[in-house]
């Protein structure tokens, strides 16, 4: 069932309309719920696409999504640690998952590292 959302350039409201096939939203003739008018913007979400396992792994691999991560930002480290994780797809263990949720409190990697061990992580 395709779905798309819409802007009206009229009064600016954003909306989304649901049709049960293609064609009928190509012979669809879709209007403002607000005011009323045909003259609309159709909106372009934000688009998923599929990778492959080496593109994946090439991207965690860029040395450009490093380099503005400051490692005394306990904060930042785990943003960037999430973002990995979720890149691989999978689970990482509870370690891992203790080990972030600390750093999204703000406590120390070095602390964390005595606590939990190097090898753990």
């Amino acid at each position: 069932m395709p779905r798309y959302d819409y802007r009206c350039k009229e009064c600016r409201y954003t909306f989304t309309l649901s049709y049960p096939g293609y064609r009928e939203m190509e012979e669809a003739a879709p209007t403002c719920p607000k005011c009323g008018s045909t003259d609309l913007s159709r909106l372009i979400k934000r688009v998923a696409f599929a990778m492959g396992e080496e593109a994946r792994l090439e991207r965690l691999a860029d040395p450009s999504r490093l380099g503005s991560i400051d490692e005394n930002d306990p904060r930042a480290v785990a943003r960037v640690m999430r973002e990995m994780a979720n890149e691989v797809g999978e689970d990482a263990g509870p370690e891992f998952h203790e080990a972030v949720e600390r750093l999204e409190s703000g406590e120390s990697l070095d602390s964390i590292d005595s606590s939990l061990g190097a090898d753990d992580l």
